[in-house]
C-alpha cells in the first residue's frame, strides 16, 4: 500500500459480507482531530449486527466498527490534538455513525480519523491488542454508568474513589460491556453485584466484583433482591444477555425490591419488561448530538482511561482472542466467529 491510499472494509447493505476498498488516505485534518494508522481492531456485535439486520437510522453504504488502537500519523489543528504527537500509541473510539453524515469514519480501516477526546494515549507495555478491546465497551458502560438520563452515578477516578456505601448490579458481568461496567463503578466507590455463568465467576470476581449469582439460576431475581435490600442501591445495568431476554429479570428485580432502583438496559426494553412502578431505559445515543455515548465517553477516556492505563489500575477486560487472518481481510472472519457469540472474551483482529 503507497503511503497515499487507504483501504477501507465497506457495508455495502445488510445480507451480505462486508467488501474492501481502497480511498484516498484524509489529506486534512478538522480542529482537535488526528489520523491513526491502526495496529489492531476489536471486534464488537454491534458490528455483526449492522451486516445482518436494517435499522431506520443507518445508512448504508458505510464502514462499520468503532474499537482501534494504533500510531498517531497525523496531527490536525487546534489545541487539543496538540497533545498528541506523530509516533503516540493510541487507542480509540471511531464515530463513523451514518446520523452524523459520516459514514467513512468507522474503524475498519488502515486509516482512521479520531477525535481528539476520544483518543487515548497507551503505555509501551500494553500490547495493541489488549488495546483494542477497550474503546465501545468501555463507552457504553460509561454511559449507562455515568450519564444524567441513566444511573448518573459519580465519575470514576484512576486512583479510586472513596466508597460510597452503595451497591450497583452489573447484570452480565463477564461480557465486555460488563466487565468494563464492573470496573467503572469499582472505581466510582460502590460496592458491586454481578452475574455470569459460573465458569466466569473467578473472573468477574477478579475485576472486582463483591459477589457473584449464576444468572441462570431459578431463584437468581430472589436472590438479588435480598442482597441490593441489605444497602442502598443506586442503580441497575443490564449489560448483556440475550436480546429482551435480559432486560426481564433486571426489571422484576427493581419491582421486588423496596427502592425500585433504576434500570439502564444495553438492549431494547419490549414493553412487557416493565412492571408497574418500575423505569427502564435502553441505553444510547449521547446527550450533545456530537455522536452516541460522546458527551460521556469524552469525559470518561481522557480524565479516567488514559490515567487508570498508566498507573495499572485498570485491567485489561475481555481478554482478546485474535482471528488467524491479519489485515482487513480477518475483520469478515471475525465477524462470523462473533456472530456465534462469545464469552469473557474479544474478538480482535491484527493488522499486520
Amino acid at each position: 500500500m503507497s503511503t497515499t491510499t487507504n483501504r477501507s472494509f465497506w457495508q455495502d447493505k445488510t445480507g451480505v459480507p462486508g467488501t474492501i476498498r481502497e480511498t484516498p488516505i484524509p489529506s486534512t485534518l478538522a480542529q482537535d482531530e488526528v489520523l491513526v494508522k491502526v495496529r489492531a481492531w476489536g471486534l464488537n456485535p454491534a458490528d455483526a449486527f449492522l451486516q445482518d439486520s436494517p435499522l431506520p437510522f443507518i445508512k448504508y453504504p458505510l464502514i462499520p466498527g468503532q474499537d482501534v488502537a494504533g500510531i498517531v500519523e497525523r496531527v490536525g489543528p487546534g489545541p487539543n490534538s496538540r497533545r498528541f504527537k506523530i509516533g503516540d500509541r493510541v487507542l480509540g473510539y471511531a464515530m463513523g455513525e451514518p446520523s452524523l453524515g459520516k459514514p467513512e469514519n468507522g474503524a475498519f480501516q488502515d486509516y482512521v480519523v479520531l477525535d481528539h477526546a476520544l483518543a487515548v494515549k497507551i503505555p509501551d507495555s500494553l500490547p495493541f491488542a489488549e488495546a483494542a478491546v477497550f474503546p465501545l465497551c468501555l463507552a457504553t458502560a460509561g454511559h449507562a454508568l455515568f450519564g444524567p438520563k441513566y444511573l448518573a452515578l459519580p465519575p470514576p477516578k484512576a486512583s479510586g474513589a472513596p466508597r460510597t456505601g452503595k451497591s450497583v448490579l452489573i447484570w452480565g458481568g463477564a461480557s465486555g460491556v460488563g466487565s468494563n461496567a464492573i470496573q467503572l463503578a469499582k472505581a466510582a466507590g460502590f460496592d458491586v453485584l454481578a452475574t455470569c455463568s459460573p465458569r466466569n465467576f473467578e473472573y468477574v470476581l477478579g475485576l472486582g466484583a463483591d459477589k457473584v449469582f449464576d444468572y441462570s439460576s431459578a431463584t437468581v431475581v430472589d436472590d438479588i433482591v435480598t442482597e441490593i435490600d441489605k444497602s442502598n442501591c443506586a442503580g441497575i445495568f443490564q449489560a448483556a444477555g440475550m436480546k429482551g431476554d435480559a432486560v426481564v429479570p433486571c426489571c422484576q428485580i427493581s419491582h421486588r425490591s423496596r427502592q425500585k432502583p433504576f434500570v439502564a438496559c444495553a438492549n431494547a426494553v419490549p414493553e412487557r419488561a416493565v412492571p408497574e412502578g418500575v423505569e427502564a431505559k435502553f441505553v444510547f445515543g449521547g446527550e450533545d448530538g456530537r455522536g452516541i455515548y460522546y458527551d460521556t465517553s469524552s469525559q470518561i477516556f481522557g480524565g479516567f482511561l488514559e490515567e487508570a492505563l498508566r498507573l495499572g489500575t485498570y485491567k485489561v477486560a475481555p481478554t482478546p482472542e485474535v482471528v488467524a487472518t491479519r489485515g482487513l481481510e480477518g475483520i469478515q472472519e471475525g465477524l462470523d466467529v462473533v456472530r456465534k457469540g462469545v464469552s469473557a472474551k474479544k474478538i480482535v483482529v491484527l493488522a499486520e
